[in-house]
């Protein structure tokens, strides 16, 4: 696993489109919380960072699709998924190797905002007037999703050989799971909405970002993510049957 990790990650590295791709998810979460007059935290008039943590889980869903969607989809159209399969570091090294170097550029990707927190902390009259619990469930949040996001893509790019389809699909997938539980509970009754309100990834991630972290969210997030590894699995398993 240590091995592919390494591997994965030094091509994600030494790729320009995954630098690009990084580039442009940070100018399109640095703009709402800096520029745009609507949400930037310069013209709202308080020491709050809500415009990050709510634009930032729309640009996770293309960032995590982009930077997964060649994880086996070009190994198939290559050829050389079932080398890779046959290899001594076995389907599980493998699929969880490539899904860590993948979480771990969507990390590097999101370390810069971590300046954030320090700017508007000197922004803050006085200095420091800032919820530090809160940024920090909502940042735990952030990259608990990315992990989330990441799995799906990793899902996506396990079932096609094309990377324009493992995009797309990771994209629905984690669209339907952000947005779906939530569309569903509003047209039911309040007591059915509450039950289907905790099935979708919106709700926990709410919950983390008022800066209480409790273990029923972090087992959420954690079974998403072995879930959608194991299904990418089965589904790599399946050429042998």
């Amino acid at each position: 696993m240590i091995t592919v990790f390494k591997k994965e990650l030094a091509s994600f590295l030494n790729s320009s489109v995954a630098w690009m791709v990084i580039l442009v998810f940070l100018a399109g979460i640095g703009l709402p919380t800096w520029v745009f007059p609507e949400t930037s935290v310069l013209d709202y008039g308080y020491a709050d960072l809500t415009s990050l943590f709510t634009t930032g889980p729309w640009l996770l869903m293309f960032l995590s699709s982009a930077v997964t969607m060649k994880t086996f989809a070009e190994e198939r159209k290559m050829g050389t998924l079932d080398m890779l399969l046959t290899r001594p570091v076995g389907d599980l090294g493998i699929v969880a190797g490539k899904f860590l170097a993948a979480w771990t550029l969507v990390f590097l990707a999101l370390l810069p905002t971590v300046t954030y927190y320090f700017s508007v902390y000197e922004l803050g009259n006085p200095p420091g007037n800032l919820d530090t619990p809160g940024f920090l469930g909502s940042w735990l949040g952030l990259m608990l999703l990315a992990g989330v996001f990441t799995s799906f893509g990793i899902l996506g790019s396990s079932i096609t050989n094309s990377q324009i389809v493992s995009f797309l699909v990771s994209a629905l997938l984690c669209f339907l799971m952000w947005t779906g539980w939530e569309s569903m509970a509003e047209i039911l009754s309040w007591a059915d909405a509450t039950i289907i309100r905790q099935l979708g990834i919106f709700n926990h991630y709410e919950s983390i970002g008022r800066g209480l972290i409790d273990s029923r969210d972090l087992v959420y997030f954690l079974s998403l993510i072995v879930i959608n590894l194991t299904v990418s699995l089965t589904i790599l398993a399946s050429r042998k049957w």
